[in-house]
């Protein structure tokens, strides 16, 4: 995405980069370090693998994770967040804590 092309409002330029649960799952899975493909899918619960590729793509093309790929056979490929992506963990932390707030307001 170019930077002509970004939102003004910081808050729709993050809701683009996340825009979805399926980038906040593998944000979430992606904090504890290094995932292969496998373990995502494994990990998020009915994402189909179609949706968790291009969502990995999406999130590659903006600078959100690396993807390495070892020439291997099968190939092996691996799924890092870069320190942008990493930069999100405080968001992640917020929504945990509203979450887990919101749950014993409700129950």
């Amino acid at each position: 995405m170019l930077k002509k092309d970004l939102p003004a409002c910081p808050v729709e330029l993050t809701l683009l980069l996340i825009s979805n649960k399926w980038k906040v799952l593998i944000i979430r899975d992606l904090l504890d370090g290094t995932k292969r493909f496998s373990e995502l899918k494994k990990s998020i619960n009915n994402i189909s693998q179609k949706v968790l590729t291009s969502n990995l793509r999406e999130m590659e093309e903006n600078n959100l994770l690396t993807r390495k790929v070892y020439p291997e056979v099968p190939p092996r490929v691996e799924y890092t967040l870069t320190e942008i992506g990493y930069s999100l963990k405080p968001l992640l932390d917020g929504m945990d804590k509203w979450g887990t707030w919101y749950r014993s307001e409700v129950s």
